[in-house]
Protein backbone atom coordinates (compact mmCIF):
# COMPACT_ATOMS: atom_id res chain seq x y z
CA UNK A 1 0.00 0.00 0.00
CA UNK A 2 1.44 3.42 -0.91
CA UNK A 3 2.29 5.81 1.88
CA UNK A 4 -0.35 8.43 2.70
CA UNK A 5 -1.99 8.89 -0.72
CA UNK A 6 -4.22 11.95 -1.09
CA UNK A 7 -7.44 12.31 -3.05
CA UNK A 8 -7.82 14.79 -5.90
CA UNK A 9 -10.03 16.85 -3.60
CA UNK A 10 -7.29 16.98 -0.97
CA UNK A 11 -4.68 17.82 -3.60
CA UNK A 12 -6.57 21.00 -4.42
CA UNK A 13 -7.82 21.75 -0.90
CA UNK A 14 -11.43 21.85 -2.06
CA UNK A 15 -12.91 21.51 1.43
CA UNK A 16 -11.27 24.76 2.49
CA UNK A 17 -13.24 26.58 -0.21
CA UNK A 18 -16.62 25.40 1.10
CA UNK A 19 -18.80 26.53 3.98
CA UNK A 20 -19.86 24.16 6.74
CA UNK A 21 -23.36 23.99 5.22
CA UNK A 22 -22.00 23.21 1.76
CA UNK A 23 -19.80 20.43 3.12
CA UNK A 24 -22.75 18.99 5.05
CA UNK A 25 -25.04 18.98 2.00
CA UNK A 26 -22.34 17.36 -0.11
CA UNK A 27 -21.75 14.68 2.53
CA UNK A 28 -25.46 13.84 2.84
CA UNK A 29 -25.90 13.40 -0.90
CA UNK A 30 -22.64 11.44 -1.19
CA UNK A 31 -23.81 9.06 1.54
CA UNK A 32 -27.14 8.52 -0.25
CA UNK A 33 -25.38 7.79 -3.54
CA UNK A 34 -22.92 5.38 -1.93
CA UNK A 35 -25.65 3.42 -0.19
CA UNK A 36 -28.50 3.59 -2.71
CA UNK A 37 -27.22 4.29 -6.21
CA UNK A 38 -23.78 2.73 -6.60
CA UNK A 39 -24.75 -0.79 -5.48
CA UNK A 40 -27.55 -0.92 -8.08
CA UNK A 41 -26.59 1.33 -10.95
CA UNK A 42 -24.52 -1.12 -12.99
CA UNK A 43 -27.54 -3.45 -13.13
CA UNK A 44 -29.85 -0.57 -14.05
CA UNK A 45 -27.44 0.46 -16.80
CA UNK A 46 -27.15 -3.08 -18.13
CA UNK A 47 -30.92 -3.56 -18.09
CA UNK A 48 -31.60 -0.12 -19.57
CA UNK A 49 -33.89 0.95 -16.76
CA UNK A 50 -34.13 3.34 -13.84
CA UNK A 51 -36.77 3.17 -11.06
CA UNK A 52 -37.61 6.84 -11.55
CA UNK A 53 -40.85 6.91 -9.54
CA UNK A 54 -39.21 5.28 -6.53
CA UNK A 55 -36.04 7.38 -6.74
CA UNK A 56 -37.97 10.61 -7.21
CA UNK A 57 -39.67 10.17 -3.85
CA UNK A 58 -36.35 9.36 -2.19
CA UNK A 59 -34.68 12.35 -3.79
CA UNK A 60 -37.61 14.50 -2.70
CA UNK A 61 -37.13 13.35 0.88
CA UNK A 62 -33.43 14.11 0.50
CA UNK A 63 -34.40 17.66 -0.50
CA UNK A 64 -32.52 17.90 -3.81
CA UNK A 65 -35.47 18.37 -6.21
CA UNK A 66 -35.57 22.07 -7.02
CA UNK A 67 -33.30 22.63 -4.04
CA UNK A 68 -31.97 25.92 -5.44
CA UNK A 69 -35.48 27.40 -5.82
CA UNK A 70 -37.16 29.47 -3.10
CA UNK A 71 -40.48 28.64 -1.50
CA UNK A 72 -43.21 26.14 -2.45
CA UNK A 73 -41.53 23.29 -0.58
CA UNK A 74 -38.10 23.91 -2.13
CA UNK A 75 -35.01 24.14 0.04
CA UNK A 76 -33.76 27.49 -1.30
CA UNK A 77 -30.08 26.55 -1.10
CA UNK A 78 -27.22 28.40 -2.75
CA UNK A 79 -26.22 27.66 -6.33
CA UNK A 80 -22.93 26.21 -5.09
CA UNK A 81 -24.74 23.83 -2.74
CA UNK A 82 -26.88 22.65 -5.66
CA UNK A 83 -23.75 22.19 -7.76
CA UNK A 84 -22.11 20.12 -5.05
CA UNK A 85 -25.19 17.89 -4.91
CA UNK A 86 -24.92 17.44 -8.69
CA UNK A 87 -21.31 16.31 -8.29
CA UNK A 88 -22.30 13.55 -5.90
CA UNK A 89 -25.34 12.50 -7.95
CA UNK A 90 -23.30 12.22 -11.15
CA UNK A 91 -20.55 10.35 -9.31
CA UNK A 92 -23.30 7.76 -9.02
CA UNK A 93 -24.53 8.08 -12.59
CA UNK A 94 -25.29 10.83 -15.10
CA UNK A 95 -28.80 9.44 -15.43
CA UNK A 96 -29.56 10.12 -11.78
CA UNK A 97 -28.21 13.66 -12.00
CA UNK A 98 -30.27 14.13 -15.18
CA UNK A 99 -33.41 13.07 -13.35
CA UNK A 100 -32.78 15.74 -10.70
CA UNK A 101 -31.71 18.35 -13.26
CA UNK A 102 -34.75 17.91 -15.50
CA UNK A 103 -37.12 17.92 -12.53
CA UNK A 104 -35.63 20.95 -10.78
CA UNK A 105 -33.73 23.10 -13.25
CA UNK A 106 -36.02 22.59 -16.23
CA UNK A 107 -39.61 21.61 -15.37
CA UNK A 108 -39.86 23.14 -11.89
CA UNK A 109 -37.73 26.14 -12.76
CA UNK A 110 -39.94 26.95 -15.76
CA UNK A 111 -43.02 27.04 -13.53
CA UNK A 112 -41.16 28.91 -10.77
CA UNK A 113 -39.78 31.55 -13.15
CA UNK A 114 -42.68 32.04 -15.55
CA UNK A 115 -45.79 30.60 -13.92
CA UNK A 116 -48.61 32.24 -12.02
CA UNK A 117 -48.94 31.97 -8.25
CA UNK A 118 -51.73 29.45 -8.76
CA UNK A 119 -49.55 27.32 -11.03
CA UNK A 120 -46.68 27.43 -8.56
CA UNK A 121 -48.90 26.40 -5.66
CA UNK A 122 -50.50 23.62 -7.67
CA UNK A 123 -47.36 21.97 -9.02
CA UNK A 124 -44.16 22.90 -7.18
CA UNK A 125 -44.71 21.44 -3.67
CA UNK A 126 -45.61 18.00 -5.04
CA UNK A 127 -42.74 18.13 -7.55
CA UNK A 128 -40.27 19.12 -4.81
CA UNK A 129 -41.46 16.12 -2.80
CA UNK A 130 -40.99 13.80 -5.78
CA UNK A 131 -44.69 12.92 -5.76
CA UNK A 132 -45.17 14.42 -9.23
CA UNK A 133 -42.52 13.89 -11.91
CA UNK A 134 -42.06 16.50 -14.63
CA UNK A 135 -40.40 16.63 -18.02
CA UNK A 136 -39.38 19.46 -20.35
CA UNK A 137 -40.38 19.35 -24.00
CA UNK A 138 -38.20 21.59 -26.15
CA UNK A 139 -35.96 19.48 -28.44
CA UNK A 140 -37.59 18.13 -31.61
CA UNK A 141 -36.54 15.38 -34.03
CA UNK A 142 -35.27 17.93 -36.57
CA UNK A 143 -34.43 20.84 -34.26
CA UNK A 144 -31.93 20.47 -31.44
CA UNK A 145 -29.32 23.22 -31.57
CA UNK A 146 -31.76 25.52 -33.39
CA UNK A 147 -34.90 25.58 -31.21
CA UNK A 148 -36.17 28.61 -33.14
CA UNK A 149 -37.02 26.19 -35.95
CA UNK A 150 -39.44 24.16 -33.83
CA UNK A 151 -42.52 22.85 -35.59
CA UNK A 152 -44.65 22.16 -32.53
CA UNK A 153 -47.40 24.75 -32.58
CA UNK A 154 -50.21 26.00 -30.40
CA UNK A 155 -53.33 27.72 -31.69
CA UNK A 156 -56.02 29.51 -29.75
CA UNK A 157 -59.48 27.95 -29.69
CA UNK A 158 -61.70 30.12 -27.54
CA UNK A 159 -60.13 30.27 -24.09
CA UNK A 160 -58.13 27.09 -24.77
CA UNK A 161 -54.98 26.33 -26.74
CA UNK A 162 -54.61 23.31 -29.03
CA UNK A 163 -51.11 21.83 -29.33
CA UNK A 164 -49.70 19.67 -32.11
CA UNK A 165 -46.14 18.44 -32.60
CA UNK A 166 -43.42 16.05 -31.55
CA UNK A 167 -40.62 16.38 -29.01
CA UNK A 168 -37.57 14.10 -28.88
CA UNK A 169 -34.92 12.98 -26.37
CA UNK A 170 -37.09 13.97 -23.41
CA UNK A 171 -35.77 12.75 -20.05
CA UNK A 172 -38.49 11.32 -17.75
CA UNK A 173 -41.02 11.65 -20.59
CA UNK A 174 -43.00 8.45 -20.23
CA UNK A 175 -42.99 8.43 -16.41
CA UNK A 176 -43.87 12.11 -15.98
CA UNK A 177 -47.23 13.30 -14.72
CA UNK A 178 -46.74 16.77 -16.17
CA UNK A 179 -44.83 18.12 -19.15
CA UNK A 180 -43.68 21.68 -19.73
CA UNK A 181 -44.03 21.93 -23.53
CA UNK A 182 -42.72 24.78 -25.66
CA UNK A 183 -44.59 25.61 -28.85
CA UNK A 184 -44.67 28.20 -31.58
CA UNK A 185 -47.69 30.52 -31.53
CA UNK A 186 -48.74 33.65 -33.42
CA UNK A 187 -47.51 35.54 -30.35
CA UNK A 188 -44.07 33.94 -30.19
CA UNK A 189 -42.75 30.83 -28.42
CA UNK A 190 -44.91 30.02 -25.39
CA UNK A 191 -44.69 27.47 -22.60
CA UNK A 192 -47.59 25.20 -21.63
CA UNK A 193 -48.13 23.03 -18.56
CA UNK A 194 -49.56 19.81 -19.96
CA UNK A 195 -50.75 16.95 -17.71
CA UNK A 196 -49.59 13.79 -19.44
CA UNK A 197 -52.99 12.16 -19.10
CA UNK A 198 -54.40 14.81 -21.45
CA UNK A 199 -56.27 13.43 -24.45
CA UNK A 200 -53.97 13.32 -27.48
CA UNK A 201 -50.76 13.24 -25.44
CA UNK A 202 -48.51 10.18 -25.70
CA UNK A 203 -44.96 9.37 -24.67
CA UNK A 204 -42.93 6.61 -26.28
CA UNK A 205 -39.77 5.30 -24.60
CA UNK A 206 -36.56 5.37 -26.66
CA UNK A 207 -34.74 2.04 -26.55
CA UNK A 208 -31.41 0.65 -27.81
CA UNK A 209 -29.39 3.47 -26.24
CA UNK A 210 -25.67 2.94 -25.63
CA UNK A 211 -25.45 5.95 -23.31
CA UNK A 212 -27.57 7.12 -20.35
CA UNK A 213 -29.05 3.66 -20.17
CA UNK A 214 -29.95 4.20 -16.50
CA UNK A 215 -32.31 6.99 -17.52
CA UNK A 216 -35.79 7.23 -19.04
CA UNK A 217 -35.67 8.94 -22.45
CA UNK A 218 -38.79 9.48 -24.52
CA UNK A 219 -40.49 10.89 -27.58
CA UNK A 220 -43.51 13.09 -26.84
CA UNK A 221 -46.35 13.23 -29.37
CA UNK A 222 -49.07 15.87 -29.12
CA UNK A 223 -52.12 15.43 -31.34
CA UNK A 224 -54.72 18.15 -30.80
CA UNK A 225 -53.91 18.34 -27.09
CA UNK A 226 -56.19 20.90 -25.50
CA UNK A 227 -54.68 23.11 -22.78
CA UNK A 228 -56.89 25.55 -20.86
CA UNK A 229 -55.89 29.16 -20.36
CA UNK A 230 -54.62 28.46 -16.85
CA UNK A 231 -52.07 26.02 -18.33
CA UNK A 232 -50.11 28.75 -20.11
CA UNK A 233 -46.87 30.11 -18.59
CA UNK A 234 -47.82 33.76 -18.92
CA UNK A 235 -44.33 35.01 -18.04
CA UNK A 236 -42.70 33.39 -21.09
CA UNK A 237 -43.43 34.91 -24.49
CA UNK A 238 -40.28 34.12 -26.49
CA UNK A 239 -37.35 31.71 -26.74
CA UNK A 240 -35.84 33.51 -23.77
CA UNK A 241 -38.11 31.36 -21.60
CA UNK A 242 -36.77 27.90 -22.45
CA UNK A 243 -33.23 29.17 -22.97
CA UNK A 244 -33.20 30.60 -19.44
CA UNK A 245 -34.18 27.19 -18.12
CA UNK A 246 -31.47 25.49 -20.20
CA UNK A 247 -28.87 27.76 -18.65
CA UNK A 248 -29.96 26.52 -15.22
CA UNK A 249 -29.55 22.92 -16.36
CA UNK A 250 -26.15 23.64 -17.90
CA UNK A 251 -24.98 25.07 -14.61
CA UNK A 252 -25.66 21.73 -12.92
CA UNK A 253 -23.71 19.95 -15.64
CA UNK A 254 -20.63 22.10 -14.97
CA UNK A 255 -20.48 20.56 -11.51
CA UNK A 256 -21.96 17.15 -12.29
CA UNK A 257 -19.35 16.20 -14.88
CA UNK A 258 -16.68 16.65 -12.22
CA UNK A 259 -18.45 14.00 -10.15
CA UNK A 260 -18.30 11.46 -12.96
CA UNK A 261 -14.65 12.35 -13.60
CA UNK A 262 -13.78 12.05 -9.92
CA UNK A 263 -15.38 8.62 -9.70
CA UNK A 264 -13.35 7.49 -12.73
CA UNK A 265 -10.10 8.80 -11.24
CA UNK A 266 -10.79 7.12 -7.91
CA UNK A 267 -11.50 3.80 -9.63
CA UNK A 268 -8.35 4.08 -11.76
CA UNK A 269 -6.19 4.95 -8.75
CA UNK A 270 -7.54 2.05 -6.70
CA UNK A 271 -7.05 -0.35 -9.60
CA UNK A 272 -3.55 0.88 -10.40
CA UNK A 273 -2.41 0.44 -6.81
CA UNK A 274 -3.73 -3.12 -6.63
CA UNK A 275 -2.90 -4.30 -10.15
CA UNK A 276 0.60 -5.82 -10.29
CA UNK A 277 2.52 -6.27 -13.54
CA UNK A 278 6.24 -7.09 -13.80
CA UNK A 279 6.32 -7.51 -10.00
CA UNK A 280 5.15 -3.95 -9.33
CA UNK A 281 1.81 -2.10 -9.05
CA UNK A 282 1.10 -0.37 -12.35
CA UNK A 283 0.48 2.83 -10.37
CA UNK A 284 4.18 2.85 -9.60
CA UNK A 285 5.27 3.26 -13.22
CA UNK A 286 6.13 6.68 -14.57
CA UNK A 287 3.80 6.51 -17.58
CA UNK A 288 0.82 5.68 -15.35
CA UNK A 289 1.70 8.37 -12.84
CA UNK A 290 1.85 10.95 -15.62
CA UNK A 291 -1.70 9.98 -16.55
CA UNK A 292 -2.82 10.36 -12.94
CA UNK A 293 -1.11 13.74 -12.60
CA UNK A 294 -2.54 15.08 -15.85
CA UNK A 295 -6.04 13.95 -14.98
CA UNK A 296 -5.81 15.39 -11.48
CA UNK A 297 -4.80 18.77 -12.92
CA UNK A 298 -7.70 18.78 -15.38
CA UNK A 299 -10.13 17.75 -12.65
CA UNK A 300 -8.80 20.42 -10.30
CA UNK A 301 -9.07 23.15 -12.91
CA UNK A 302 -12.59 22.06 -13.77
CA UNK A 303 -13.60 21.95 -10.11
CA UNK A 304 -12.16 25.38 -9.36
CA UNK A 305 -13.90 26.77 -12.45
CA UNK A 306 -17.21 25.28 -11.29
CA UNK A 307 -16.86 26.79 -7.82
CA UNK A 308 -15.93 30.18 -9.27
CA UNK A 309 -18.95 30.18 -11.57
CA UNK A 310 -21.14 29.04 -8.68
CA UNK A 311 -20.00 31.98 -6.57
CA UNK A 312 -20.74 34.33 -9.47
CA UNK A 313 -24.22 32.83 -9.77
CA UNK A 314 -24.87 33.31 -6.07
CA UNK A 315 -23.83 36.95 -6.49
CA UNK A 316 -26.25 37.32 -9.39
CA UNK A 317 -23.52 38.13 -11.91
CA UNK A 318 -23.12 34.89 -13.92
CA UNK A 319 -23.36 35.54 -17.67
CA UNK A 320 -24.63 33.00 -20.24
CA UNK A 321 -21.26 32.89 -22.03
CA UNK A 322 -19.61 31.99 -18.73
CA UNK A 323 -22.02 29.08 -18.34
CA UNK A 324 -21.06 28.00 -21.86
CA UNK A 325 -17.37 28.18 -20.95
CA UNK A 326 -17.94 25.98 -17.92
CA UNK A 327 -20.09 23.43 -19.73
CA UNK A 328 -17.71 23.24 -22.70
CA UNK A 329 -14.59 22.84 -20.59
CA UNK A 330 -15.88 20.46 -17.96
CA UNK A 331 -17.85 18.12 -20.23
CA UNK A 332 -14.85 17.87 -22.54
CA UNK A 333 -12.37 17.34 -19.69
CA UNK A 334 -14.53 14.76 -17.94
CA UNK A 335 -14.93 12.73 -21.11
CA UNK A 336 -11.17 12.72 -21.75
CA UNK A 337 -10.51 11.75 -18.12
CA UNK A 338 -12.91 8.81 -18.43
CA UNK A 339 -11.18 7.64 -21.60
CA UNK A 340 -7.73 7.74 -20.02
CA UNK A 341 -8.98 5.95 -16.91
CA UNK A 342 -10.51 3.24 -19.09
CA UNK A 343 -7.09 2.70 -20.67
CA UNK A 344 -5.43 2.29 -17.27
CA UNK A 345 -7.81 -0.57 -16.50
CA UNK A 346 -7.09 -2.29 -19.82
CA UNK A 347 -9.62 -4.98 -20.70
CA UNK A 348 -11.18 -4.73 -17.24
CA UNK A 349 -12.13 -1.17 -18.10
CA UNK A 350 -14.83 -2.25 -20.55
CA UNK A 351 -16.83 -4.27 -18.01
CA UNK A 352 -19.56 -3.13 -15.64
CA UNK A 353 -17.51 -4.48 -12.75
CA UNK A 354 -15.97 -1.01 -12.76
CA UNK A 355 -17.80 2.31 -13.29
CA UNK A 356 -15.51 3.86 -15.87
CA UNK A 357 -16.94 2.66 -19.19
CA UNK A 358 -20.44 3.43 -17.92
CA UNK A 359 -19.38 6.98 -17.06
CA UNK A 360 -17.55 7.29 -20.37
CA UNK A 361 -20.63 6.27 -22.36
CA UNK A 362 -22.83 8.61 -20.33
CA UNK A 363 -20.47 11.53 -20.81
CA UNK A 364 -20.76 11.14 -24.57
CA UNK A 365 -24.38 12.25 -24.13
CA UNK A 366 -23.54 14.96 -21.60
CA UNK A 367 -20.98 16.29 -24.10
CA UNK A 368 -23.87 16.75 -26.55
CA UNK A 369 -26.99 17.64 -24.58
CA UNK A 370 -27.90 21.05 -23.14
CA UNK A 371 -25.92 22.59 -26.00
CA UNK A 372 -23.37 20.68 -28.05
CA UNK A 373 -19.63 21.17 -27.79
CA UNK A 374 -19.76 23.05 -31.09
CA UNK A 375 -22.56 25.41 -30.05
CA UNK A 376 -20.86 26.39 -26.81
CA UNK A 377 -17.66 26.96 -28.77
CA UNK A 378 -19.53 29.43 -30.97
CA UNK A 379 -21.13 31.16 -27.97
CA UNK A 380 -17.67 31.78 -26.55
CA UNK A 381 -16.36 32.81 -29.95
CA UNK A 382 -19.13 35.37 -30.30
CA UNK A 383 -18.48 36.70 -26.80
CA UNK A 384 -14.78 37.21 -27.61
CA UNK A 385 -15.21 38.73 -31.08
CA UNK A 386 -18.68 40.27 -31.09
CA UNK A 387 -19.35 38.32 -34.29
CA UNK A 388 -21.93 35.55 -34.57
CA UNK A 389 -20.72 32.53 -36.56
CA UNK A 390 -23.72 30.20 -36.26
CA UNK A 391 -24.48 30.26 -39.99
Amino acid sequence: MPKNPVSVEELFGIDALLSDEERAISAVVRSYVEKRIKPEVSRWFEDGELPVVELARELGELGVLGMHLDGYGCAGTSAVAYGLACIELEAGDSGVRSLVSVQGSLAMNAIHAFGSEEQKMRWLPSMAAGEVIGCFGLTEPDFGSNPAGMRTNAKRDGDDWVLNGTKMWITNGNVASVAVVWARTDEGVRGFIVPTDSRGFSANPIHRKLSLRASVTSELVLENVRVPRDGVLEGATSLRGPLTCLNEARFGIIFGTMGAARDCIEAALSYGIERVQFDKPIAGYQLTQKKYADMALEWGKGMLLALHLGRLKDQGSLAPEQVSAGKLNNARSALEIARVCRGILGANGVTLEYPIMRHMNNLESVYTYEGTNEMHTLVIGEALTGLAAYR
